[in-house]
């Protein structure tokens, strides 16, 4: 089965070519805004008309904006280059790329899904552009990949591309460092059935402690690195904002948090790759993170151990390799019932319980493990439900 992959790789680009590259997402920043402030202002003129119906100073709202359209506006381009010489100079596919991500944008705010797009600024930390594969513009050769307009640059080669590659996305990061990320198309085999399943409790005190007894620990990546930032950034603050040595110590700020962004993702990977592995079903909990980080207390270390992202690469590296992720209702892992007979402890509440004994059956339970224990049998559950329903022919959904 084909599915799009993404391989991202740190690339050393020249002077020149880092020049280019920077010119290149100013440009598809000016494109963006462009097209933007178009529809925005014919988006004004419908308000603006209506207000007067409101008021009584027309009769009717004659006036039709119309949704954003991509195709129209990627045909005016090349009399945009016109007016503004300087998009001649860079990848003009990337410019078509920036309308229709502006397209997408729309999109989803046409079906309510996001908010209204908002104006692309250069002061925002990350700066990027992408490029789409048309007629081998994009291709790799050893530690060099050919991108448009910028020919071959050097990067750090980790592993190989695989697939058809679709495009390429250039980043610029806080830290100075450039980055890319080739999107290819990728046959991706099932893995073979190991007849393992797992539950996994995740926590702030351990990330992961899975049904199996196994615990994986929480490394604290922010936390860890916390006076060091704070250091840094108080030498920051005392920096002239524009001067040199303040861009200087922001950079040195700005890699501090890089290198936590990147063992923690690390660490993700890892671990979502070896629980997929070694399980054909992985139940989790449906946590409610958009409402836990507004705990005070917590919010910081909810946010670091990144709850949401470890769930995100579960689901898409089940889907490669045919594992199923069954996501279970919180109340189903509560250390208060009992795996084995479902005897409802609530003495439990009180997170310094660590273990206790069931009053019902007399087993011995870990608070973490219990929890675990309980999601993977609540997804057991759903699964003998769902294949119940469908062989009478109800819909399950």
């Amino acid at each position: 089965m084909s599915h799009h992959k993404a391989f991202k790789f740190r690339l050393h680009p020249s002077k020149a070519q880092a020049s280019l590259i920077n010119r290149t997402i100013g440009c598809t920043r000016f494109v963006f805004n462009h097209f933007l402030a178009q529809q925005k202002k014919k988006d004004a003129y419908w308000h603006m008309t209506e207000e007067m119906v409101q008021n009584g100073q027309l009769p009717m709202n004659n006036w039709k904006s119309g949704f954003f359209q991509k195709f129209t506006s990627i045909k005016e381009l090349p009399e945009l280059k016109k007016q503004a010489p300087f998009l001649k100079e860079v990848d003009s596919i990337a410019l078509q790329k920036a309308v229709e991500n502006l397209h997408d944008a729309y999109e989803r705010y046409y079906k309510k899904q996001n908010k209204a797009p908002h104006f692309k600024s250069k002061r925002n930390p990350v700066q990027a552009y992408t490029t789409k594969c048309v007629n081998g513009n994009i291709a790799i050769d050893s530690n060099k990949v050919k991108l448009p307009k910028l020919g071959w640059i050097r990067f750090a080669k980790s592993r190989e591309v695989e697939g058809r590659i679709l495009n390429a996305t250039i980043r610029k990061a806080p830290s100075g460092k450039y980055y890319i990320s080739i999107v290819a198309e990728v046959n991706i085999q099932p893995m073979e059935p190991v007849h393992k399943e797992v539950g996994i409790d995740l926590g702030i005190k351990e990330f992961a402690v899975l049904s199996d007894e196994t615990k994986a620990p929480n490394h604290h990546f922010l936390v860890r690195m916390e006076q060091r930032i704070a250091k840094e950034q108080r030498t920051l603050s005392r920096r002239t904002i524009g001067s040199s040595n303040w861009r200087k110590q922001k950079i040195v700020v700005a890699r501090l948090h890089e290198k936590i962004t990147n063992a923690r993702m690390d660490f993700l990977h890892k671990l979502s790759t070896q629980v997929v592995k070694t399980h054909d079903l992985i139940a989790i909990e449906d946590l409610r993170i958009a409402i836990m980080v507004k705990n005070k207390t917590l919010s910081k270390h909810i946010s670091d151990v990144a709850w949401g992202e470890f769930r995100r690469m579960l689901t898409y590296k089940a889907e490669w390799y045919g594992r199923k992720v069954v996501v279970v209702s919180p109340w189903y892992a509560s250390s208060q019932l009992c795996s084995a007979c479902g005897h409802q402890h609530k003495e439990t509440k009180n997170l310094s319980v660590r273990q206790w004994t069931c009053p019902g059956c007399g087993s011995l339970h870990d608070r973490d493990h219990n929890a675990s224990q309980n999601l993977l049998n609540e997804a057991r559950r759903l699964l003998t439900d769902k294949k119940t329903a469908g062989t009478a022919g109800i819909a399950c959904s």
